[in-house]
């Protein structure tokens, strides 16, 4: 009895920490590329070429791939099905300013429900460099955004976007 009593107390405690909890979090990293930025653009508005930079696509080079609409425009989903670590759900392109701006809007369904904006942007340095900015904003609702207490997601997912720009890098300067 002792037992449930702590039990129950300690959820209790955990439920009321999440009404102050915040309830959403904001990554973003940059990287310089030493290509134009036109070039930069053309090649990340095309969905499919996540393929070959993004490590979270990279977790599962067996997973099950469905594409609706025309890469490279707005409306453009790329929907995935793959293992635990991959999960499932699809990425929309929600907006596009020509050479500058990438709106994408992830979907997931597996391993958790939740939605992401994860907007990409390109400036122009010079003529031969650029900046890119990758961005990830989202949100949980009470109780689960006790989540974001136990766990550091500008480290976690920081770190994996910061790998997908080095190899987004490499690729684009070879």
């Amino acid at each position: 009895m002792i037992i449930l009593a702590i039990f129950f107390g300690i959820m209790a405690m955990l439920f009321i920490i999440a009404l102050f909890t915040r309830k959403g979090y904001a990554i973003e990293r940059e990287i310089i590329i030493d290509k134009p930025s036109s070039e930069v653009f053309h090649y990340l508005k095309h969905i499919k070429n996540q393929d070959k930079f993004s490590k979270w696509v990279m977790m599962d080079p067996d997973m099950k791939r469905e594409f609706r609409g025309n890469d490279g425009t707005v409306g453009f989903v790329y929907a995935w099905e793959g293992n635990k670590r991959a999960g499932k759900g699809e990425q929309e392109i929600t907006s596009m300013e020509e050479g500058r701006h990438l709106g994408l809007e992830v979907r997931f369904e597996k391993p958790f429900v939740a939605v992401a904006s994860t907007p990409f942007s390109v400036e122009t340095l010079s003529s031969q460099q650029s900046k890119v900015k990758w961005s990830m904003t989202s949100s949980m609702n009470y109780p689960m955004n006790i989540m974001l207490l136990l766990m550091n997601m500008e480290k976690m997912l920081g770190k994996d976007m910061e790998t997908s720009l080095k190899t987004l890098k490499s690729i684009l300067e070879k």
